[in-house]
């Protein structure tokens, strides 16, 4: 069989039984690599009754107060490895100008409690949120930074209530040792004739003149001794 060439030949190979057999074969079309899709835990379906607590949020920065609904799923329920783990959040108000990010934080924290494994993360990265204006201070003199670090001592409560975080309990000796000091600074108060020291705080826990306090964010910290000491944790600076 005759082949015609119409342009000019400027070099040539000699094709082997190896190339000759590989053109022979179909050419067969390889796909772009995929990335694969690992799905860290299993598909639950949402029961149709869930148990929970709700849990009101009165912040000066807002009129209305929120509503904080946690529903948790009871795995392994009726056996001896029963627990309860967080599911879903909601949160209800009648302030409607934050709906949007509200929406935005429920979603999002509902998708990490149903994807299951260590939730207990968002409590500090909540908590760790700061309102530019400023924050406040709730009932028993603890300081919040902001409404969402607020959500988050909700979500940590909840957690602690469950048994998802286990709150390291002061001792008895401890206990005793913040008794004790708080009792010599309230005498130390009446000996110097302050009569606001007999007043109590917001919460009617402690001091108005105390100060916050850097480890247990309570508003407790009073000079006794010449060294700040907190009354609610037992937090020295002096050691």
């Amino acid at each position: 069989m005759s082949i015609k060439i119409s342009k000019k030949i400027k070099g040539f190979s000699v094709q082997t039984g190896d190339e000759k057999q590989r053109a022979a074969q179909p050419a067969v079309k390889t796909e772009a690599p995929r990335a694969e899709v690992i799905h860290m835990h299993e598909q639950i379906e949402r029961p149709e009754v869930l148990v929970g607590s709700t849990y009101k949020i009165k912040s000066p920065l807002f009129e209305h107060a929120l509503y904080v609904t946690i529903n948790d799923i009871v795995l392994n329920q009726g056996t001896k490895h029963e627990s309860r783990r967080p599911f879903e959040i909601f949160i209800n108000s009648k302030n409607m100008d934050h709906f949007q990010w509200v929406v935005a934080i429920t979603r999002i924290m509902s998708a990490v409690f149903r994807k299951g494994g260590d939730v207990t993360f968002l409590v500090e990265e909540l908590k760790a949120v700061f309102d530019p204006r400023g924050g406040y201070f709730k009932a028993g003199g603890v300081y919040m930074p902001s409404i969402v670090a607020e959500i988050g001592a909700v979500v940590e409560d909840h957690l602690k209530t469950i048994g998802l975080i286990v709150d390291p309990e002061l001792d008895e000796h401890q206990r005793a040792l913040i008794a004790e000091k708080r009792a010599a600074f309230e005498a130390q108060s009446k000996k110097g004739g302050d009569s606001s020291s007999e007043s109590k705080g917001e919460a009617g826990s402690f001091p108005p003149g105390a100060t916050l306090c850097h480890k247990c964010n309570t508003q407790a910290m009073v000079v006794m001794d010449g060294c700040q000491t907190c009354l609610s944790c037992g937090y020295s600076k002096c050691g």
